[in-house]
């Protein structure tokens, strides 16, 4: 069933996405993998195709699509892999806070730039001790004459080693209480003083993608780089973590669409005890099952992408997407690498890489926990 937010247009989108990514991405995925690294090659390939930022103002590069683009572009790059969803956080999760809160000569300076791949962003929340509790940030950022002096340490960062842009989520003023009216967000560009990266992190899964940690001793950051108005950023921050776990849920469910299909294909052409393991009934039931719990899950997730596309809040519904449905990722992994027998632990085989990638979706984005805990929120229970 095509959800009602799917339009012509988008279905030609995803025909002419398919076909670049099976030419431009496909053949050279387990290259990156084996690397460590998606080459910026990729990502200005992305970006003179179009495929980055679509949504902008045709001023700053982009087409004005709405957001089924968006869905359409990060389904397809799930399903080449995992490893590529640093495009996904760059376009519809970092981009949409500059222009949502930058001044006219800040999106001037970056936002064309971000549609061409010339320039690769990320969002520096994470600390090594404050995760999804975002108020106990420590890096500082201290106002002196025409610049801030940023002190501290972000870790996990999505794109840390490719980023040119980073979306610093920082405190200026550390002394107010409660303590998330202090927070702010700087923009720091990659050669700024006092700031270096980290040596890019080894990771259970996601080897494509580049996550690394970013350091700031006494960075000087110009102060004519602060998004929006000092203090305001925990506001910011909230108001746009709807999108970015959608955006997370979106790719979900598109790995375990993808995960079923591969499985569905092996178990038919696999043989044991003389037929194919799809003929053995605890394998039609697993798979019948599995199927179910994914169909639910794309029904309540187009029905959320709609309200979102609609401008309502969905906070509560976001929130169970995510947590529900990257659940089912790390339950999907498992039962389809059990059908896949020895075979699926082998690392040619599809399944063994989207075993690894499944389970930190539960954990980034805020934590299925902390989802819980906003759905038992909306629900009047605390």
């Amino acid at each position: 069933m095509k959800a009602s937010y799917i339009q012509e247009e988008h279905e030609i989108l995803r025909k002419s996405l398919r076909r670049f990514l099976e030419k431009e991405a496909y053949p050279s995925f387990q290259e990156w993998e084996d690397n460590g690294l998606i080459p910026r090659s990729f990502w200005k390939k992305l970006g003179g195709q179009g495929y980055l930022c679509p949504w902008l103002p045709e001023k700053y590069g982009g087409f004005e699509a709405d957001f089924g683009y968006s869905v359409i572009i990060n389904e397809e790059l799930e399903r080449v892999g995992t490893g590529l969803i640093g495009v996904g956080l760059h376009s519809d999760i970092v981009v949409p806070y500059l222009m949502a809160y930058g001044k006219e000569e800040q999106k001037e300076r970056w936002l064309p730039k971000c549609t061409t791949g010339e320039i690769i962003t990320a969002i520096a929340m994470t600390e090594p001790g404050a995760g999804s509790d975002l108020a106990a940030i420590r890096t500082s950022a201290v106002k002196h004459a025409d610049h801030y002096v940023v002190n501290g340490e972000k870790t996990f960062i999505t794109n840390g080693k490719h980023a040119d842009l980073i979306l610093l989520v920082c405190k200026t003023n550390v002394k107010t209480s409660p303590a998330h009216k202090g927070i702010s967000l700087l923009l720091v560009e990659k050669d700024t003083e006092g700031f270096t990266k980290g040596n890019k992190l080894s990771k259970v899964g996601l080897h494509s993608q580049d996550t690394a940690e970013l350091i700031f001793e006494d960075a000087k950051v110009p102060v004519t780089n602060l998004l929006g108005s000092e203090g305001e950023g925990f506001y910011y921050l909230m108001k746009h973590l709807q999108q970015e776990r959608l955006i997370v849920a979106i790719g979900g469910i598109a790995a375990c669409e993808r995960m079923l299909e591969i499985t569905i294909d092996y178990v038919k052409k696999r043989e044991a005890f003389g037929r194919p393991v799809a003929a053995f009934q605890n394998t039609q039931f697993t798979l019948a099952e599995l199927q179910t719990e994914v169909e639910i899950g794309r029904a309540f997730l187009d029905r959320t992408i709609e309200a979102h596309m609609n401008k309502e809040e969905v906070v509560k519904e976001v929130s169970m997407a995510k947590w529900w449905i990257t659940d089912l990722v790390k339950k999907t992994a498992a039962t389809c690498m059990q059908l896949h027998g020895g075979y699926g632990y082998m690392e040619e085989y599809e399944i063994a890489r989207r075993y690894r990638d499944a389970p930190v979706a539960a954990i980034y984005a805020g934590s299925n926990e902390i989802m819980k805990t906003i759905i038992a929120k909306k629900m009047g229970l605390s």
